[in-house]
């Protein structure tokens, strides 16, 4: 045998054949399969979590994408409400218009009392109230005061007459009322 052949013999040597290593007991084989299928199990569960991790990630831009859509068509469509309300009152104006010339002076006032009754009636249909502070006390908040006035009457402080109302929709000042504050006289 010649110095080559014999390094060819020994392992790993270069040329040898590989040899496998194998576990030294019986005890050793049991806790490597146990080591592989619990590996293949973490394997499995690390595929499923990925998974749901992707369809949650696409559910999540979905609803983004449509919570875009519902903000837009708000923004686009959300005076339709508020026009549909408006529309007969514009009906009784235009109606009123056409038959000013023929209508006397009582016919008239009743038509503007009509249309005036519709449009109280639309903008209470979209949540706007009216603001009427009279002889309450004055609320710097929810009015605005055009001017003080004495009053033996009326407390100091509490709104004597109300210029203009105010109004609110769903609670939300939109104008304050305009009203003139009683003072004690002197």
């Amino acid at each position: 045998m010649t110095a080559n052949e014999s390094r060819r013999d020994a392992p790993g040597a270069p040329g040898a054949e590989p040899t496998a290593v194998l576990p030294e007991t019986a005890a050793q084989l049991v806790e490597l399969e146990r080591l592989s299928q619990a590996l293949g199990e973490s394997e499995e569960r690390a595929r499923n979590h990925w998974e749901q991790y992707l369809r949650a990630v696409a559910d999540l831009e979905n609803v983004r994408k449509r919570a875009a859509r519902d903000v837009e068509a708000a923004n686009r469509y959300g005076l339709e409400k508020f026009v549909a309300e408006l529309l007969p009152v514009r009906d009784s104006l235009e109606l009123a218009v056409q038959n000013a010339g023929q209508a006397d002076a009582r016919s008239l006032a009743e038509g503007q009392e009509a249309t005036l009754k519709l449009l109280n009636k639309a903008l209470e249909k979209l949540g706007v109230t009216v603001l009427d502070p009279l002889g309450e006390p004055f609320d710097p908040a929810r009015q605005e005061a055009m001017m003080m006035q004495e009053s033996a009457t009326a407390e100091p402080n509490s709104v004597l007459r109300v210029v203009q109302p105010g109004y609110e929709l769903n609670g939300r000042l939109l104008r304050p009322a305009r009203v003139i504050v009683a003072r004690a006289p002197g």
